[in-house]
């Protein structure tokens, strides 16, 4: 009604407003078109309708039907009765007849007579004329484009100068009876010949009266759209006989359309599957090379390679990985819905390839970066045991080196204080006090030796190597001790007072000696802490060797004093001494120089564990941190995860409702992407402090990172299982309410959150009516299930429940329209392809119609039958 209502109205004010009202010439010829069937005529537009007789008679000439009885009467009265008569039948047909009534057009009205036709013409004449759901302005343009596409030199874009040169008149004829036009010959140049061939032979041959007059076509700069519009929907229907013709290529185009569109799915499917799994194919390798490196620094950038990766590379392919499912679905939806067969992918690139791929991908990750960390605890341990042996084999030889030098000196004064030494067993007791003081260094630095093996340390070799000097040096100190004993067999007593004191010192020296040289390794040794605890620990112990120190500087005084001592008696007994203490090594300088060192390096120590107590607060720190925030984002991730579920259950509103707020959520989770970064920032900073365990959460950023990822692949495709029903619902005709009842039979046997197994499906087909033998469940399972993974979702079941009730094309119904396109025959022609279908359709077709061998078959015949079927069924097409 709104059409009409359109049309009228703009007939009515342009045919009063315009300064070129539309052609009387046109109008009169296309009602004289009607009448002359009718045994009559019009002379002119204007008198002619006055008494309403004739306006009637045109009336019903052109709808075929029978108005009420004319008035026959010549007065007013029996006129105006007449043209409401045919008032009222054009307004029950829809047309909404506005500032027109019928003393206008009793009166000779012009200008409401030319409106009041060219309404009739709009409606009559125009209306039906309807192109894939146009206007009716719009169908017969794109019927007019349609025709003359193929004609190079034609370019219709409207109802006025697009015409004017006649060539388009032409095309519609050649195209439709090329017998009757010698198109070739015709030139664009020569509009005059062009319209006049076209006027005469449309009135001789098709009965259709000349309209248009060529010297006002040519001679006005935009000729008259009303005219032309006439003139040409005259053309379409006295071709009407090829509608049947145009309504079959209209039901191949969308066929072919729609396989053309579900071929471009499947391979944009194929590729992104081939891209997906080559990635894969090459990034596992790499996560599964677990070749260590030999430095801290070169396996923390292995480790931030990982980063990298987590972070930039893989995410893009999360989303293609969704992307490609979506697709997948989206095709097997549209797929059923067009009755097509559901679509296999190349060996190797099923949904359930992808999945698989991906779940070794994920284990290959896990693995690395534990690999990686394991790696990074490894070296931290070496580099530590590494420095632990350099230290105590630095002191240790320092002391080897002073002992073999004063050896064989300690022997020659032996001899000289032979009178006055102790006994043999004395002597022994003081050196081999002081070896067994260093004995527990020597074995302390075979064991890290030893770890540093077995730890497959890379600086392992030159670590043997000066172990191995180590205790060779070791037992040659052990043969000068043997020298020693032997020597002492030869000696004598020496001077009992100061060997007495000598070996006093020496006992209480070498003691004393290896607690500093002990403490001192102690107080520069590295270590290595994770905790808080573990640091006060070492505090606390720290602590405990500073209140030593005291008690130590007595036990150093006391030594000191019996050097004192010695030097005392020297004086007093003016004693030639030849060399310094026989027993020991040790001298007052250096249990002094050590004794400072040692006081040296307490501060220090107490600043290292300071700043490593500092550093464990701040990893302390960086736990909590991670921890507040894994601990809500965790959870959350999960009460989404469920209330997509719910949402994907539930059935409140339209569908259209239930996809509005699925995108508001699926927006509100994206922008939750942030927190999500900002964790990945602090999980970063741990990684960076080397911090491996947190007690104060349960969730890891594997954890998030998996979940996260989950949850936008479980939003996408929830979404895209929303647009899949609102697809099948639309090329169904299924209600809402049946949607709901679907839904609530589906829910019922849903034990799996959102599908269900073969057996639950069964189930619930036989609680609906479906009594089903194995044979015909197969064939079911195989329509909803053609990925043969077992299971049904609802999209399958909702095409299921709806795809015997659907009026779809077929396989019969493409072949007969084909059939009409052939004129009938078995086979069809490249040019009856190119005349009736657009160029890209007509070149699919021939480029996939095998040649057709019947016997009735002629060069160049295509089989339409054998195409028309694969379109269905299995194929390469």
């Amino acid at each position: 009604d709104g059409l009409l209502y359109f049309f009228f109205f703009f007939a009515v004010t342009d045919a009063f407003c315009s300064p070129s009202p539309p052609s009387l010439q046109t109008f009169t010829a296309w009602c004289n078109s009607h009448l002359r069937k009718a045994g009559t005529q019009i002379e002119n537009i204007e008198e002619d309708f006055r008494d309403g007789l004739k306006l009637m008679l045109l009336l019903e000439v052109i709808s075929g039907e029978r108005l009420a009885k004319p008035e026959r009467g010549k007065m007013r009265v029996h006129k105006i009765s007449n043209v409401n008569k045919a008032l009222d039948f054009i307004a029950g047909k829809g047309v909404k007849l506005v500032s027109i009534g019928a003393e206008e057009i009793v009166d000779g009205n012009a200008k409401m007579t030319l409106g009041m036709i060219w309404t009739i013409i709009l409606r009559f004449a125009i209306q039906d004329i309807s192109v894939e759901e146009t206007s009716a302005k719009e169908g017969l343009l794109l019927w007019c484009q349609r025709k003359t596409a193929p004609y190079k030199n034609v370019n219709i874009q409207n109802f006025h100068i697009s015409w004017k040169d006649g060539l388009g008149f032409c095309a519609l004829i050649h195209r439709h009876r090329p017998e009757l036009i010698d198109y070739g010959k015709l030139r664009k140049d020569d509009p005059m010949t062009n319209l006049n061939t076209a006027f005469d032979v449309a009135e001789k041959y098709l009965d259709i009266p000349k309209m248009l007059d060529a010297e006002d076509i040519v001679g006005t700069a935009r000729p008259d759209e009303k005219a032309i519009m006439t003139y040409v929907s005259s053309f379409y229907h006295a071709f009407s006989g090829a509608q049947k013709a145009e309504t079959a290529a209209n039901r191949i185009c969308k066929v072919l359309a729609v396989n053309q569109e579900n071929e471009q799915l499947m391979e944009d499917y194929e590729k992104l599957a081939s891209d997906l799994l080559e990635w894969i194919r090459r990034t596992i390798p790499w996560l599964e090379n677990r070749m260590p490196e030999n430095t801290m620094q070169a396996m923390q950038q292995k480790l931030e390679d990982f980063r990298d990766y987590r972070r930039l590379h893989k995410p893009p392919k999360v989303q293609e990985k969704c992307q490609l499912e979506i697709n997948f679905n989206t095709l097997q939806t549209k797929l059923r819905l067009s009755n097509r067969p559901a679509f296999m992918p190349s060996e190797g690139k099923m949904v359930s390839d992808i999945n698989n791929g991906w779940g070794n991908l994920e284990g290959a990750e896990k693995g690395y970066e534990e690999w990686l960390l394991n790696e990074i605890r490894r070296l931290e341990r070496l580099d530590h045991l590494a420095e632990k042996f350099r230290q105590k084999a630095a002191i240790h030889e320092a002391w080897t080196e002073g002992t073999e030098r004063r050896t064989p000196r300690c022997l020659d004064m032996k001899i000289q204080l032979h009178e006055k030494m102790l006994q043999k067993h004395d002597f022994e007791t003081a050196f081999e006090s002081d070896l067994a003081a260093h004995q527990d260094r020597v074995e302390q630095i075979a064991a890290i030796a030893q770890e540093l093996n077995e730890l497959d340390y890379y600086d392992s070799p030159s670590v043997n190597a000066r172990c191995q000097r180590i205790c060779d040096q070791w037992d040659a100190l052990g043969a000068l001790t043997q020298k020693r004993s032997e020597a002492l067999q030869r000696t004598e007593k020496l001077l009992e007072t100061i060997d007495q004191l000598y070996l006093e010192f020496a006992k209480r020296a070498a003691p004393f000696n290896n607690w500093m040289e002990g403490a001192m390794e102690d107080l520069q040794d590295t270590f290595i802490v994770h905790t808080i605890e573990e640091i006060q620990g070492l505090s606390t112990a720290h602590e405990q060797f500073k209140a030593t120190l005291p008690d130590a500087d007595k036990e150093r005084q006391a030594i000191l004093g019996i050097h004192n001592e010695i030097a005392k008696i020297v004086q007093t007994y003016h004693v030639n001494m030849a060399g310094t203490n026989p027993y020991t090594t040790i001298n007052p300088q250096e249990v002094n120089a050590k004794w400072d060192k040692v006081r040296q390096l307490v501060p220090q120590r107490d600043q290292a564990l300071i700043e490593e107590h500092a550093r464990q607060q701040n990893n302390e720190r960086l736990r909590r941190q991670f921890a507040n925030q894994a601990n809500v984002i965790g959870p959350w991730i999960q009460t989404k995860m469920e209330e997509i579920g719910r949402i994907s259950m539930e059935m409140h509103g339209t569908l259209e409702d239930q996809l509005t707020h699925l995108r508001q959520y699926e927006k509100s989770i994206v922008n939750y992407k942030p927190k999500i970064d900002q964790l990945e920032g602090d999980h970063q900073l741990i990684q960076e402090a080397l911090i491996f365990d947190n007690k104060h959460t349960n969730y890891t950023m594997e954890h998030i990172r998996v979940g996260w990822e989950q949850l936008l692949t479980t939003i996408a495709r929830t979404i895209n299982e929303i647009e899949n029903q609102v697809l099948t619902r639309d090329a169904k005709g299924i209600t809402q309410e049946q949607l709901n009842e679907y839904r609530a039979s589906f829910n019922h046997f849903d034990r799996r959150s959102g599908i269900m197994d073969a057996e639950d499906f069964k189930t619930c087909l036989i609680s609906v009516g479906y009594n089903l033998g194995e044979n015909e469940f197969s064939r079911i399972m195989s329509i909803v299930d053609p990925n043969r993974m077992g299971i049904v979702t609802f999209q399958g079941f909702i095409d299921f429940m709806s795809r015997e009730t659907t009026d779809t094309d077929t396989a019969d119904q493409v072949t007969a329209s084909f059939k009409v396109l052939a004129g009938d025959k078995n086979y069809i022609l490249a040019d009856e392809l190119l005349r009736e279908l657009p160029p890209d359709q007509a070149e699919y077709c021939m480029a996939r119609m095998a040649p057709y061998t019947g016997p009735d078959a002629v060069p160049g015949a295509l089989d339409y039958m054998s195409f028309s079927t694969a379109l269905y069924g299995e194929s390469d097409l």
